[in-house]
């Protein structure tokens, strides 16, 4: 899963989500696409009926966590307030899971729900809202057209 992971972490820095985006280029909004899209993958696979596949899905869980733990550390996070600011961000990442499941196949939805969850620090310009959630759009249908054993072995299409 590591590859996939490392995928996706690829994705979440490329610096069109904040030159063109408008996403603010900080510890938070970098943290927001990277949950986002982790969101969106998780999505895809947990729409697979296979054990393999669901199993995959909670081991790129545990990569992002252990990642998001280490990173908190590196910035000097200490141990005692590490487990709440996992609390949070793992909740986070649950809220972009439970925002982007209900907004599915509703343009208007997928729209707020960017706005809400990538946006929180600063309302965005129209064109940086419009082009965040295009680009998370046609990579959710990216997603959906990938098999998921291409996702799980780290073969990822690119927006």
């Amino acid at each position: 899963m590591l590859p996939l992971y490392n995928e996706v972490v690829a994705l979440g820095r490329d610096p069109a989500w904040y030159l063109d985006g408008g996403v603010p280029d900080t510890l938070d909004g970098r943290f927001d696409v990277l949950a986002a899209l982790m969101a969106l993958v998780l999505l895809r696979l947990e729409r697979e009926p296979s054990r393999n596949v669901q199993q995959a899905a909670a081991m790129l869980t545990e990569l992002f966590v252990e990642d998001m733990d280490g990173t908190l550390r590196q910035i000097g996070i200490g141990d005692l307030v590490v487990g709440k600011h996992m609390g949070r961000m793992v909740g986070a990442l649950g809220g972009r899971l439970g925002a982007f499941r209900t907004a599915a196949g509703d343009p208007s939805a997928i729209r707020a729900a960017t706005a809400r969850n990538l946006f929180h620090e600063a309302p965005p310009s129209e064109e940086a809202l419009d082009f965040v959630t295009g680009r998370l759009t046609n990579w959710a249908l990216l997603l959906d057209g990938t098999q998921a054993d291409s996702l799980v072995q780290g073969r990822m299409p690119r927006p």
